[in-house]
C-alpha cells in the first residue's frame, strides 16, 4: 500500500476513536534494535518503545530466534492444554517475584485483561466489592479498567460502581497544598478518611501503578506504598500493583518496579515488555488469592505457546545482558542530560522517573506551573522533524515520556539529548517570534 491508502484505509476501516499523536499519523514499515524507519524511508531514534513495550530492542535476534523455532513447533492450543512453555514462563515468574511470595500465574493478552483478572481475583478471596484506585492512573480500555482508571481523557463511558478515587502523590502539583517531606505524606494518610466516608468500611483492594505511566510518570515519595498498604490491610483489602510499565527492571537493579519501595503486594499485573512486543498479559498472585477464584476458567490465547516462549526469552535476555544494571547505570546518565536540559529551557518545570522511565513536564511558567500543553505539542512535532519518536502523557497533555529500550547505551543517550535539544530549541525560537509580534 502506498502511503495515501494507508491514511484513506485509517479513515475508512477503523474507529474514529483510535489515538494517533499526529494530525497525519506516523507510519511506520519495519524496525531493528532502537531504531524504525517510516514509510518514507526516515529512520526514527525510538526513546518510547511502543510505549514502554519494545523493552530489550525491536526485532531482538536472540528472542526472534527462539520465537522461529517455537511458531514452528507448536503455535496454538489454549489453556484447556498444558504446554512446556506456558509453565517454563510460570516457574520463572514465581521465582523472580518480590521475596517470592507470590507463586501462581494467569495468562491473558494485555495488561487490561491482567487488571481485570487481578480485580476479580481480589473480589473473589476478600468478599468485599469496593476497590481504590488513584486520580490520574490508567489501567486499561474495557469498561471496568476505565472506571479504575484516573484520568476523564480515557473514560469513554459512565463511571464504575464500587470504585473511589484517592488522591495520588503528585508532589509537583499536590492537591493539598503542602510540600514534602514536611507533609508528612498527606495523599497518602488521606487514604482512612476516603475508605471510612465513601466505601461500606470494608474494601476488596487497592491497585496502583508504582510509577504512574499514562499520568505522567509520577513517582510517589518512599513512604507513600507502606502507608497506603497497611491503611488498605486494616479495612480488609488487598494490593494490586500495577506493573504493565514498571516491570522487568524498567526501574533499575529490581525486576519489579514495587521492589523500589520495599512493598511486597499481593498481586502483581504486567504485560508490555515482557514480550518484547507480542501480546501477553499476566496476574501473578499470592497461592490463596489465585485458590479463591472458585470454578473455572480459560483464556483462549492467554499462555499462548509463542508468545510464552518470546516472554521467557526476554526474561533470560535481560539476566544474561545484565541489563537491569544497564537500566539503572544509563538511566542516571540519562537523568543527568535532563536535568541539564531544564536549567538551559524553561518550559521543562519538572524532571522525574526512576531507571530508563523519565518525564519532563513541560510549564508556561515555573512558579504558576501552568501546564503548557501547546508547547507540548510543538515539542512532539518538532521531535518528529528531528527523527525522534517520544510519548505524551499527564493529565493535561503536558508531559513529554521517554522509555526507550534497556539495552541502549550512554551514546544512544547523547544522540537522544542531542535532538530532543534541538527540538525544545525551535519551539522556544517560535515562541519567543510569537511574543515579540
Amino acid at each position: 500500500m502506498t502511503k495515501d491508502e494507508i491514511l484513506l484505509a485509517q479513515k475508512e476501516f477503523l474507529f474514529p476513536a483510535v489515538f494517533h499523536y499526529f494530525k497525519e499519523p506516523l507510519i511506520i514499515t519495519h524496525a531493528k534494535d532502537q531504531f524504525v524507519w517510516d514509510v518514507d524511508g526516515n529512520q526514527y531514534l525510538d526513546f518510547f518503545g511502543g510505549i514502554v513495550t519494545v523493552s530489550v530492542g525491536h526485532c531482538n535476534d536472540y528472542v526472534n530466534e527462539r520465537v522461529h523455532k517455537q511458531i514452528d513447533k507448536l503455535e496454538h492450543v489454549s489453556t484447556v492444554f498444558a504446554t512446556e512453555p506456558q509453565l517454563l514462563l510460570a516457574q520463572k515468574l514465581a521465582q523472580i517475584s518480590p521475596a517470592g511470595a507470590l507463586r501462581k500465574s494467569f495468562f491473558t493478552n494485555s495488561g487490561t485483561e491482567a487488571n481485570e483478572t487481578a480485580i476479580l481475583a481480589a473480589r473473589c478471596y476478600t468478599g468485599s466489592t469496593d476497590i481504590i484506585a488513584l486520580r490520574h492512573a490508567y489501567h486499561g480500555r474495557t469498561a471496568t479498567m476505565m472506571g479504575i482508571t484516573g484520568q476523564g481523557t480515557w473514560k469513554l463511558g459512565p463511571p464504575s460502581a464500587g470504585v473511589v478515587h484517592a488522591h495520588n502523590a503528585y508532589c509537583y502539583r499536590c492537591p493539598f497544598g503542602l510540600t514534602y517531606p514536611s507533609c508528612e505524606v498527606r495523599c497518602a494518610t488521606d487514604v482512612e478518611e476516603l475508605i471510612r466516608t465513601t466505601t461500606g468500611g470494608k474494601v476488596a483492594a487497592f491497585i496502583a501503578e508504582p510509577i504512574q505511566g499514562v499520568g505522567g510518570y509520577i513517582v510517589p515519595p518512599k513512604e507513600y506504598f507502606k502507608i497506603v498498604t497497611g491503611i488498605v490491610k486494616k479495612y480488609g483489602g488487598i494490593f494490586i500493583s500495577d506493573e504493565v510499565q514498571t516491570a522487568w527492571g524498567r526501574t533499575g537493579s529490581k525486576w519489579f518496579g514495587i521492589e523500589q519501595w520495599d512493598v511486597v503486594p499481593d498481586i502483581i499485573t504486567s504485560a508490555k515488555g515482557l514480550a518484547n512486543g507480542l501480546p501477553i498479559g499476566i496476574t501473578i498472585a499470592r497461592p490463596e488469592i489465585a485458590d479463591a477464584l472458585k470454578g473455572v476458567t480459560l483464556s483462549t490465547f492467554g499462555g499462548n505457546p509463542v508468545v510464552a516462549t518470546a516472554a521467557k526469552a526476554v526474561l533470560d535476555f535481560i539476566e544474561e545482558q545484565k541489563l537491569r544494571q544497564n537500566t539503572e547505570e544509563v538511566g542516571a546518565y540519562l537523568h543527568g542530560k535532563l536535568l541539564d536540559l531544564q536549567a538551559k529551557y524553561q518550559l521543562i518545570g519538572d524532571v522525574r522517573g526512576m531507571g530508563l522511565l523519565w518525564s519532563l513536564e513541560l510549564v508556561e511558567d515555573r512558579k504558576t506551573k501552568v501546564p503548557a500543553t501547546a508547547a507540548t505539542l510543538a515539542v512532539m512535532n518538532a521531535a518528529r522533524e528531528n527523527r525522534l519518536m517520544i510519548g505524551r502523557g499527564g493529565l493535561y497533555g503536558n508531559c513529554v515520556r521517554t522509555s526507550p529500550p534497556m539495552n541502549i547505551t550512554k551514546s544512544d543517550v547523547d544522540e537522544f539529548i542531542l535532538r530532543l535539544d534541538a527540538s525544545f530549541a525551535k519551539v522556544e525560537a517560535a515562541m519567543s517570534s510569537a511574543a515579540a509580534v
